[in-house]
């Protein structure tokens, strides 16, 4: 709910100095200066209110506009920078190995065996180009010069931000037979670059391929507390850039070692994206070999792109440039699907699928169990928007079509059965698509007929601002009730389901939208799915799944995410989707209760409970006079004897929603004031992508597999 706010009368609000200087007709009184009196400089704006924030201040001032954010996600996003530059390297030719070291002090280690940072003097600015490109924003060697064909890195600010923001950070720079170092301490050098002839360390050289040249670049940094609330940093974030990189850059090593544990891990594709494809499809029958091309065009653009259909129905298309992962697509993600519906339509003309008087397949039809990683290499990329999140260079759509045009092209035509086999998928992909329109169809004109009227078991709310309100999806008819009684209905809607909904992760749309409880969803959030899907039509700003604590609700609960993440995924983005978490105990002495989430939770309200108890009972003793708090009886009947005079808290260990009555669900689980939320998030699309295939997917025999791997992890309440 919004915060409360207070009008001021007159429309604005007034400072007490401010109301001291007006005198009896209203008007501000003045100094000799001409300005305003007293301490009030609103009608004042002069030269001496401009600042000019030196060096990297500006970053260290405002460091949500170089990183996104100071939270966790900002903090490994000062891995990424330093990264970013050695990977340049790598996409340049120049570096086949990058070694990155978390340290149990949590400093960071990034080093690279490419060619090392320029330490010459720099003529602009007449410093060593290695103290320039750390304390400068905007300077480096990707800005049109002969340094990098291509980089990802195409702003100059990244290990300078880097450097601004850590309370120390230390390079060291292998080149020309010699060791340069600099150290920093929030992005101030500590002295100049310093030379030494080589003597120690070296970088690192793979132990099967011999390096021409010893040369690289070694940057250790601390992240600084005074920026970061929390330095915390995730191995599993950066491994799977790591692997990610990797694919994108076959034949380059890239190793992750954590201090903390001992723990290591180490990455080398020689297949690139044809490998990452592999992976992708590894929990699904395939239909053929990946198709792969990699062209390079006249203007040094390179595209490289890997295609294999599955026997799945969820098209997993990941699209890079110059490495970064363009998730919003663009040129060369529709040079792609242009290219990929006209070839398989030609071909489905040219051996019959296909008759005269048949329509073409569409771009849907055509997507339908594809995966696919497009990659382009660009030495001008324009990227839309400063996320990186989509690529804008207009005449790489038409390079990429080419490509895909010739490649699959010549496969199908080299490759009858798999060719075959690809266009029947897409064929039948185009019935059930027709048969899902007349289920849509139907749907919507139900909801015509009944005045577009909301499922019948929704219990809505009076909110109609979208921000405002909340949809609770509850498990069950009993708890759906109680959550019923127990919401504030100003603002909290609650829709209960019986039973389990159907897996999406393994039915077509028509068979989806025949289910019952899917439909009574997909009114009640009003978006809609698939194409038709518009956020603008969101009916509640929150949507909270709520299900019982036990194996079956679990598995609801991840049925639900199965549904959200195939056909609301937007929801997730945005962060709207949440977990409701009920507690597991309730737990009483007297009239004091206390509610515990988990086992440890338990054991600490027994302790404190039966403490109170006990200073209570001494207070009685020595005659004090009880707080109005503390009038009630102690020992009434909920409790038990513990045979030493006192009493032991009665715990209730709760299976499930409906054995709460509503003002019991009221105090732990719908009200804001008290209640505990997990908001569900979408770190990294392709890992959801393969955990929903194998624990979902129609592969049994892989997910029995998993399940017998992973059994003694699990933790069960049965």
């Amino acid at each position: 709910m919004a915060a409360k706010t207070t009008p001021v009368a007159g429309g604005g609000a007034r400072s007490a100095t401010a109301a001291k200087n007006e005198d009896g007709r209203g008007t501000v009184k003045k100094g000799d200066d001409g300005r305003s009196g007293g301490d009030d400089r609103r009608l004042h704006y002069g030269a001496e209110d401009i600042q000019v924030l030196e060096g990297l201040e500006a970053v260290r001032r405002r460091p949500g506009m170089y990183i996104g954010a100071t939270d966790l996600r900002g903090l490994h996003h000062l891995v990424r920078e330093v990264l970013d530059n050695s990977i340049d390297e790598a996409m340049n030719g120049v570096c086949d190995r990058i070694d990155v070291i978390i340290h149990k002090d949590d400093r960071i280690t990034v080093m690279d065996n490419g060619r090392g940072i320029p330490v010459e003097k720099q003529k602009q600015t007449g410093k060593s180009a290695l103290e320039v490109v750390h304390t400068i924003l905007h300077a480096g060697g990707k800005f049109g010069g002969a340094g990098y064909k291509v980089s990802g890195g195409l702003h100059g600010v990244g290990v300078s931000v880097v450097n601004a923001l850590s309370s120390h950070l230390r390079v060291e720079v292998h080149r020309d037979g010699k060791v340069f170092m600099q150290e920093y301490e929030r992005g101030k050098p500590l002295g100049p670059v310093r030379a030494a002839t080589k003597n120690g360390y070296e970088p690192p050289t793979l132990t099967w391929k011999p390096r021409e040249r010893l040369t690289g670049t070694i940057t250790t940094f601390t992240a600084d507390p005074q920026v970061f609330p929390v330095i915390q940093w995730d191995a599993e974030i950066i491994s799977q850039w790591l692997r990610e990189t990797a694919y994108l850059n076959k034949g380059l090593w890239l190793s992750l070692s954590d201090e903390r544990n001992g723990a290591g891990e180490s990455f080398y594709f020689d297949g690139g994206i044809v490998s990452f494809v592999r992976h992708l499809n590894k929990a699904h029958e395939v239909l053929h070999k990946p198709v792969y091309v990699e062209r390079r065009f006249e203007n040094d653009t390179v595209a490289e792109i890997a295609i294999q259909y599955n026997d799945s129905f969820a098209e997993r298309v990941y699209t890079f440039a110059n490495n970064i992962n363009t998730m919003d697509g663009g040129a060369h993600l529709t040079g792609f699907r242009t290219a990929l519906t006209r070839t398989l339509n030609f071909h489905a003309r040219k051996i019959g699928l296909l008759r005269e008087a048949d329509p073409n397949l569409t771009s849907d039809d055509v997507r339908e169990g594809l995966t696919a990683v497009i990659s382009a290499k660009i030495k001008e990329p324009q990227f839309e928007g400063q996320t990186k999140t989509r690529l804008g260079n207009a005449e790489v759509q038409g390079q990429v079509a080419q490509a895909v045009n010739d490649a699959l092209g010549q496969f199908l035509e080299e490759n009858p059965p798999d060719a075959r086999r690809i266009i029947e998928k897409c064929l039948t992909a185009f019935r059930a698509r027709e048969a899902a329109r007349k289920a849509r169809d139907l749907v919507l004109r139900k909801g015509a007929l009944d005045g577009f009227s909301l499922p019948g078991k929704l219990a809505d709310c009076q909110e109609r601002d979208p921000e405002r309100a909340e949809l609770f999806i509850v498990e069950g008819d009993s708890a759906g009730g109680s959550a019923k009684q127990g919401r504030d209905r100003r603002f909290q809607a609650v829709l209960p389901l019986r039973g389990k909904i159907l897996n999406v992760e393994k039915s077509r749309a028509d068979k989806m939208l025949g289910n019952e409880y899917i439909r009574a969803i997909i009114t009640a959030l009003g978006t809609g799915i698939g194409e038709y899907f518009d956020a603008k039509k969101l009916r509640y700003g929150r949507t909270i799944l709520l299900a019982d604590a036990d194996v079956d609700g679990s598995h609801i609960r991840t049925l639900l995410l199965t549904l959200l993440y195939r056909h609301f995924r937007p929801l997730i983005e945005d962060g709207r989707i949440f977990i409701g978490q009920p507690p597991l105990y309730r737990i009483q002495l007297g009239k004091e209760v206390r509610w515990g989430y988990s086992d440890n939770e338990r054991d600490k309200a027994i302790k404190e409970l039966k403490t109170l108890a006990r200073t209570k009972r001494e207070a009685r003793k020595k005659g004090d006079k009880p707080e109005p708090a503390e009038t009630a009886p102690l020992n009434t009947d909920e409790g038990t004897d513990d045979g030493k005079g006192g009493r032991e808290p009665a715990i209730a260990r709760y299976k499930g929603l409906g054995e709460m009555n509503a003002e019991q669900l009221w105090d732990t689980t719908l009200n804001p004031e008290t209640r505990t939320l997990k908001l569900v998030t979408l770190h990294d699309a392709e890992q959801a992508d393969l955990c929903f295939d194998e624990l979902m997917g129609t592969e049994v025999e892989g997910r029995k597999k998993w399940i017998m791997a992973n059994a003694k992890k699990a933790s069960l309440d049965v």
